[in-house]
Order: structure tokens, then C-alpha cells, then sequence
């Protein structure tokens, strides 16, 4: 019987992200786990960008079918590769992604969050944050962080 029987996987669609997915994945599939996909849509952002209401409802209808297309696609992956997947998708407009992926690894009582990571260091760690380095320091269980492949430059 496996510690980990319920995996927390961020998902957003990018390359990093992905990586963390196909960890999970391979995980999961070793030790019988099932995952949870998230994925956290933070219109923050898309609101002081618009400037009407009417643009912000079409930004925000946009981003939520972006990130039905990613749990979808997260998901098929998985089921694909014989592991359970159930899908949640998250809206926030103040607070940090992160924040809301701690929560939700305590909330749905998951065993392990794995999530992809840039793996920055220096300036542009300090200057660009690293959810990932947040969800690490505050989570209330064990966290794999999956660096992603380098990009040749």
C-alpha cells in the first residue's frame, strides 16, 4: 500500500508544468495513486488590464475555457496511462497561486503535491517569485518539485 494515495498536480499548460504532470503520472502509476488536477485561473491580473466590464467577462470566459482545455488534456494523459484523474478547476482574484494550491492539498486531504519548477536562482528568483519555491516552504504535506528539462540557448 502506497503512502501517497492522493497526488495534487498544478497544471497551467506550460513546459514546466508539464513536466511536473509527467512525473505524477509515472508516479501514480507505480503506486497506485490517483490524481487531483488543478489548475487556477487568478483574474487579478485580467482585471486591471480592462478597462470594461464587457472586455473583462470575455478575458475571463477565455481563461476559463483555456484551463478546461488543460485539465482536459491533463487528464486524458492520465487516464491514457491507466492512472485516476479528477479535474478542479480554481478562480482567485486576490491571494497567491500558491496559497490556493496549499489549500487545496489540505482540503482534499493529498498526500504529495507534485508540481513543476524552473529551478531559477539569483535575480530572477528574487525577481520574478517562484510559486513553487512558496508552495515548498508552506505546505502541509510533502512536496516533489519537478525541474524542468533546460532550453538550449
Amino acid at each position: 500500500m502506497s503512502v501517497y494515495k492522493h497526488v495534487l498536480v498544478p497544471v497551467d499548460g506550460s513546459p514546466t508544468a508539464d513536466c511536473g504532470l509527467q512525473e505524477a503520472i509515472r508516479l501514480a502509476a507505480e503506486l497506485g495513486s490517483r490524481l487531483r488536477l488543478l489548475h487556477v485561473i487568478d483574474d487579478f491580473p485580467m482585471l486591471i488590464e480592462m478597462s470594461s466590464v464587457s472586455s473583462f467577462e470575455a478575458g475571463l470566459q477565455k481563461a476559463r475555457e483555456y484551463g478546461e482545455s488543460v485539465l482536459g488534456r491533463a487528464q486524458a494523459r492520465a487516464t491514457a496511462a491507466g492512472v485516476e484523474a479528477e479535474t478542479v478547476p480554481r478562480e482567485i482574484t486576490q491571494g497567491r497561486i500558491a496559497e490556493v494550491v496549499t489549500e487545496e492539498a489540505a482540503k482534499a486531504a493529498c498526500d504529495l503535491i507534485v508540481m513543476g519548477t524552473h529551478g531559477r536562482r539569483g535575480f530572477s528568483r528574487l525577481a520574478l517569485g517562484s510559486d513553487a519555491d512558496r508552495v515548498a516552504r508552506s505546505s502541509p504535506v510533502p512536496v516533489l518539485l519537478v525541474r524542468a528539462a533546460a532550453t538550449p540557448s
